[in-house]
């Protein structure tokens, strides 16, 4: 057997890289876990309803995010709905997504992934701000931006872009609607069973409901 000579440099070096090598190990061991990714809200599917559940008349719109008619709808329209007769508890609205283009997939996957609470003040913004997102180089970067303003992590709205099936379950309401109730355009009201299409003044809408409301 050959016995190599002692260097005492060579024995202190290597103890050096021991000592940082060992230092590295605890330093690593003691760091805070990785952040998991960011999920899914597992009440990204649930119904989106706009007031009372117990509300005797339900009224079922279909709209697409990137619709002007429906932004006019949301933006002028629907105040005076909500005032009148959602906020007295007369009748509550259903909104179901009919995205009309990728941005408007985009759009409505951003609502779904905000906390339900919140669902309908980003609903009203980008009605509000339809032209100024939808039109942009690059929609989902400036969905992105005013999800940041709700309160959406960017990783949770990316996270939600990636998830499959809650884009499925948004298309499927696209479809259900078609189906059901022979929606081909937006905005469109489904009230007790009949499809009326277009925007509708608050007049027309309330002509469309009387026979429903309970006496005054």
């Amino acid at each position: 057997m050959t016995v190599l000579p002692f260097n005492r440099r060579r024995a202190v070096t290597l103890l050096g890289a021991i000592g940082l090598l060992a230092g590295a190990l605890m330093a690593l061991a003691q760091s805070p876990a990785a952040a998991p990714a960011p999920e899914v809200p597992a009440t990204a599917t649930t119904p989106r309803i706009l007031g009372s559940p117990d509300a005797p008349v339900e009224v079922v719109e279909y709209a697409s995010l990137t619709c002007h008619h429906c932004a006019t709808f949301h933006n002028e329209v629907l105040p005076q709905v909500k005032k009148e007769l959602i906020d007295t508890g007369k009748i509550r609205i259903v909104y179901r997504d009919f995205p009309l283009d990728r941005a408007a997939l985009d759009a409505a996957v951003l609502t779904r992934c905000v906390p339900p609470g919140r669902y309908f003040a980003i609903l009203s913004v980008l009605f509000a701000k339809q032209d100024d997102w939808s039109h942009a180089k690059d929609p989902r970067e400036s969905l992105t931006r005013y999800g940041l303003l709700a309160g959406l992590p960017k990783e949770t709205y990316q996270a939600c872009l990636d998830d499959q099936a809650l884009s499925d379950a948004i298309l499927q309401s696209r479809l259900d609607g078609a189906e059901k109730h022979q929606i081909d355009s937006t905005p469109s009201f489904v009230i007790d069973g009949k499809t009326h299409k277009g925007v509708l003044s608050y007049e027309a809408f309330l002509n469309a409901l009387r026979p429903l409301l309970p006496p005054s």
